[in-house]
């Protein structure tokens, strides 16, 4: 039986103890981050979340017995999303937002060849600090509209020179690092965290937390419509139920000349409308000055009105007689063309 050093015993048993005490264990990616920039992140996650370097092996069978000692067969299959050079990230903070904060604590880093690109790599358009050489040659057998323009190079559009998940050639490397464009982030990168039985992946972390907020809203309105239309009584909706009962009631009361202080107004003003109907049909020695006065404000107010009615009226025919003589220009020149 092949001996097993002393320090990776303790380092499994170490690693199984931080398992089994947090609530959320996420596997991180460190491969390719340099010492400075993982101290860094070591710092911004103090106090929020433990994170503990260390072989992929090592963590494996830390997982596994944790698992197995916890009775807990779905935590083992974490061990599954081990790769790179792994690390586990131990916390308390719920999985989505540990991705976001793994994701803003990134910072951009040079191209280099070889290197797969996280999102598109766009070279803006105007004037650059690179004088006339051999890198201008290089740049538009790649495509890119580049010219020189007053003793610099200069880029004539926006232009796009890598899909999200392609490599970065040699040559691309040198033109982007001339550029000072830095395509590459230097971070984290979150493999699978797991949470209450259930693993996350960053397929289901990476979430458009405006387009959620929008839906989360769509569905509270139409909630709220559904309980209103229905007349079920919440917190939320209760005043909105009783305004519309009010409504309601009160046009039923209007339309049956139902009086009340409420609905008064309303049913003498429906009166007095069908009143000045009927009057507005009778011979002027039959009316009094009341209603004539009545009869007459009316008649202002209609021609004060009258004019907008009119000139929308206009617009409508101006608009119809532009489509017309655009047919008939169309017919005209079809005319033309078939002789």
């Amino acid at each position: 039986m092949a001996h097993v050093a002393e320090w990776k015993k303790k380092e499994v048993e170490e690693l199984t103890k931080i398992i089994k005490s947090h609530p959320v264990i996420a596997l991180v990616d460190v491969a390719g981050v340099p010492a400075y920039p993982l101290s860094k992140m070591r710092e911004k996650l103090r106090g929020k979340a433990l994170l503990r370097v260390s072989r992929n092996t090592l963590i494996e069978l830390a997982i596994k017995r944790a698992a197995e000692e916890l009775s807990n067969p779905e935590l083992e299959k974490l061990a599954d999303y081990i790769q790179g050079g792994a690390g586990i990230l131990a916390t308390e903070m719920n999985p989505f937002k540990l991705y976001k904060l793994l994701e803003e604590s990134k910072t951009p880093a040079p191209a280099k060849p070889g290197a797969v690109v996280p999102h598109d790599v766009v070279i803006p358009a105007g004037p650059t600090s690179i004088a006339p050489g051999p890198l201008v040659g290089e740049m538009q057998a790649l495509g890119i509209p580049a010219r020189i323009e007053k003793g610099k190079v200069s880029i004539q559009k926006d232009y796009t020179v890598l899909k999200a998940g392609e490599v970065i050639t040699d040559q691309l490397a040198r033109i982007l690092n001339a550029l000072g464009i830095e395509p590459l982030e230097v971070g984290l990168n979150l493999l699978a965290a797991y949470e209450d039985g259930i693993i996350y992946t960053p397929e289901v972390l990476a979430i458009d937390e405006s387009e959620y907020i929008n839906m989360l809203q769509q569905a509270y309105m139409h909630a709220f419509n559904m309980s209103v239309n229905t007349a079920y009584p919440t917190k939320q909706t209760i005043e909105a139920i009783i305004q519309k009962a009010f409504i309601g009631a009160k046009n039923v009361a209007v339309e049956a000349g139902y009086i009340t202080k409420e609905t008064i107004e309303d049913v003498f003003g429906r009166a007095v409308r069908a009143l000045l109907l009927i009057a507005q049909n009778l011979p002027e020695e039959l009316l009094d000055e009341k209603t004539k006065e009545l009869l007459n404000a009316q008649a202002q107010v209609a021609v004060a009105t009258q004019p907008q009615v009119e000139e929308k009226v206009e617009e409508a025919e101006e608009e119809e007689e532009e489509e017309e003589a655009s047919e008939e220009e169309a017919l005209a020149g079809l005319g033309a063309l078939f002789g």
